[in-house]
């Protein structure tokens, strides 16, 4: 990946984030509901639902409201069925997009993806298109400043597959995805605090984008974003 614009990235999709604090309560109890059905209500034997509340908690959601999706997912009260589905495509200059979607309508879910797509300068792919440029793996990203080889010690130890440093300062440590929780909880306890820590699908490389190219990448990667059915947008831009 491309190292030098890793942080300003990093700094960029954050502030975006914050900017859709809204939207981020939906997702993250469309998220709860799925990791529940698939995996059972215990957090204890589901890491995937110890994540989703996880990021509930950070996003301020009450210990009530994620109980009660949590409850309504495994059968304890009435809910609607998501189901996941994903989409594959390109945007500008050939950038490599996947979108993660959760719905109750698949019909209504394709149809949005696909004019957004097609109305900002991107193709919709087949399933497989593009997924082999990314990688599905834990990542925790520190900020620059932060000691490397304290890192890369308790990383390593921990049980993670790589520590990569970038150009701008940044350090990057990779895990697998079932590694992902034991690491990132290491590293906490060693006192290093992670800005980022997800399991995500990283890019293998990145496609540079400048200008108008890049406001136009960022254009359609804020409309897939926006709509209402899709959870995560991965993509190899570095813009």
């Amino acid at each position: 990946m491309a190292g030098h614009s890793k942080w300003a990235n990093i700094q960029h999709r954050k502030g975006r984030q914050d900017e859709k604090r809204g939207k981020v309560w939906t997702r993250v109890i469309r998220e709860i509901m799925v990791a529940a059905r698939s995996g059972g209500g215990d957090l204890s034997a589901n890491p995937r639902l110890r994540l989703a509340v996880e990021k509930a908690k950070a996003a301020n959601m009450p210990a009530d409201t994620i109980k009660r999706n949590i409850d309504k997912a495994t059968g304890n009260l009435e809910g609607v069925h998501y189901e996941e589905i994903r989409y594959e495509g390109y945007g500008i200059g050939g950038a490599a997009i996947i979108v993660d979607t959760m719905t109750d309508n698949r019909v209504r879910t394709v149809a949005d993806v696909r004019h957004a797509f097609s109305k900002y300068g991107g193709n919709m792919g087949t399933e497989g298109s593009v997924a082999f440029q990314f990688k599905h793996c834990g990542q925790l990203v520190f900020a620059p400043g932060t000691s490397e080889d304290r890192v890369m010690e308790v990383a390593l130890e921990a049980g993670a597959e790589d520590v990569v440093s970038d150009d701008d300062g940044a350090i990057e440590v990779l895990t697998p995805p079932a590694e992902f929780e034991t690491v990132k909880n290491a590293l906490e306890a060693a006192g290093l605090k992670p800005e980022v820590a997800e399991v995500t699908l990283r890019p293998e490389n990145t496609i540079e984008l400048t200008g108008e190219d890049a406001a136009r990448m960022q254009k359609l990667l804020d409309v897939l974003e926006d709509l209402d059915d899709v959870q995560e947008v991965y993509h190899n831009a570095a813009l």
